[in-house]
């Protein structure tokens, strides 16, 4: 049975996401649809993992591929069809607080030869 043909201009019903968890060897997309009136953080973060077969709850964050971070409804409300979508998962079983790495400029980089040699 053909799909009914839709008018120029006229929005689909449904928005395709091509979603992925974050992983070095892995980068394979699937495709998800969510429907237009049901655009929110919750409902992708929800099909999303069902699809993926992960818990929303081991769901740190949501990035719109290439560097973006996704935080609320409107946000997601702004995607367009076949966006690349990434789920960055929590360590296993860390907090956000706990995970906290400081980086290299962060860091105490103390050395005491070299606090000792004269120039």
């Amino acid at each position: 049975m053909a799909e009914p043909e839709q008018d120029i201009g006229e929005k689909p019903a449904e928005l395709v996401f091509k979603v992925r968890i974050q992983n070095p060897k892995e980068n394979d997309f699937i495709e998800i649809e969510l429907k237009r009136q049901e655009l929110s953080y919750q409902n992708l973060l929800n099909v999303s993992c069902c699809e993926l077969g992960i818990k929303p709850e081991r769901v740190e964050k949501i990035r719109k591929l290439p560097n973006t971070l996704l935080r609320k409804d409107k946000d997601i409300r702004r995607l367009r069809d076949f966006q690349e979508v990434e789920l960055i998962l929590m360590k296993n079983g860390s907090s956000r607080l706990t995970e906290y790495v400081p980086s290299l400029t962060e860091r105490p980089c103390y050395d005491s030869k070299a606090a000792k040699m004269t120039y």
